[in-house]
């Protein structure tokens, strides 16, 4: 019976999520139920790209590339994939309706990873919304009906940014040392200091205070684990405001887990009181 592949699809994205992010992991388990397997197929579907352009450095790229897209279209016109990741991504695209441009967006986004190494305002721009800004929309797509989701695009969007924002200070020394990107447009690693450093936190600051809008108008079942991905975070770009440009340059900053379990216990004291 297929039913049983797609458990066993579902199960792969649960163990690719929790392997790849403790964070984001802990952020679904804040959601509802009904919206785990959703989400875990969205957030492995977004990592097996991601994969292929930053990490897998011995094989063929621009080919694997090309396959997985490949695959991902067939998948979704055939209604089953023999990728388990791909089969349970395309059952997200079909129950909840995902507009295939979004999938086709991200695509174009890795693809500007294989060669790309900086970036104007307009390709970053690109960038941001194939690489983050689809991610919020799906699963806003998840979360809400029709006429919600328009309401909170544009909130979705910016918060997609903010994350998108923060991950690249975090990883500068590796974008550097390994792939060579600098993503922030008209600035390279050379310029980075702590004066563009302060001018891209209060616009990551910026993005982060729109999206709380949008956040506070989730459905109940959704606001608490999206709201616990917002404070780990902001969390996060408050560490990196307090590290000097040139030790980001050296290390990369991250909170460790004992402080996320504490704060995903604070998250989840506030949403009881009503507080978010």
């Amino acid at each position: 019976m297929k039913a049983i592949y797609d458990r066993v699809s579902a199960a792969c994205c649960k163990i690719t999520t929790q392997a790849y992010t403790s964070s984001f992991a802990l952020g679904i388990k804040l959601l509802h139920k009904e919206y785990h397997s959703p989400i875990y197929a969205i957030y492995s579907f977004f990592r097996l790209g991601d994969e292929i352009v930053d990490t897998f450095h011995d094989y063929p790229k621009a080919a694997l590339l090309t396959q997985f897209q490949t695959d991902t279209y067939q998948a979704i016109q055939d209604k089953i994939s023999l990728n388990p990741i791909l089969n349970a991504f395309q059952q997200v695209v079909h129950t909840f309706q995902i507009d295939l441009a979004l999938v086709q967006a991200f695509f174009e986004s890795m693809e500007m990873d294989l060669n790309q190494k900086t970036h104007d305002q307009a390709s970053f721009e690109k960038y941001l919304l194939g690489s983050s800004e689809v991610v919020g929309l799906m699963c806003l797509k998840v979360f809400c009906k029709k006429e919600e989701y328009t309401r909170l695009k544009p909130y979705a969007m910016r918060l997609g940014q903010a994350f998108q924002k923060v991950n690249f200070l975090r990883d500068l020394r590796a974008d550097a040392q390994q792939l060579g990107r600098y993503y922030f447009p008209g600035g390279s690693f050379e310029q980075f200091n702590d004066t563009a450093k302060r001018a891209l936190e209060a616009d990551i600051a910026a993005d982060f205070e729109a999206a709380l809008v949008g956040i506070k108008q989730l459905p109940d079942s959704a606001r608490l684990g999206v709201y616990a991905a917002y404070t780990y975070y902001r969390r996060l770009l408050h560490k990196i405001g307090k590290t000097s440009a040139q030790k980001l340059l050296k290390t990369r900053v991250r909170i460790p887990n004992y402080r996320k379990y504490a704060m995903m216990g604070g998250v989840w004291l506030r949403y009881k009181l009503n507080r978010i």
